[in-house]
């Protein structure tokens, strides 16, 4: 069985070394669920988003964590 806490740290490692490729990521992310579920649940996609790259140390400049 993995050990999910060193998979974690793992993530957390590349996810800092590696900001944007993480935000474009979300990004791409956030833009999928807004085509499958329309605009009406643009806000809370766009919070876990947020929260997505808050848990991994990533943020985006432009915009103050959530």
């Amino acid at each position: 069985m993995p050990d999910f806490e060193e998979l974690l740290a793992k993530a957390k490692d590349l996810a800092g070394k590696h900001p944007d490729q993480v935000h474009n990521g979300v990004e791409k992310a956030e833009e999928l669920a807004e085509k499958k579920l329309g605009k009406q649940f643009g806000d809370q996609v766009e919070h876990a988003g947020g929260l997505v790259e808050g848990f991994l140390g990533v943020h985006d400049e432009e915009q103050p964590p959530a």
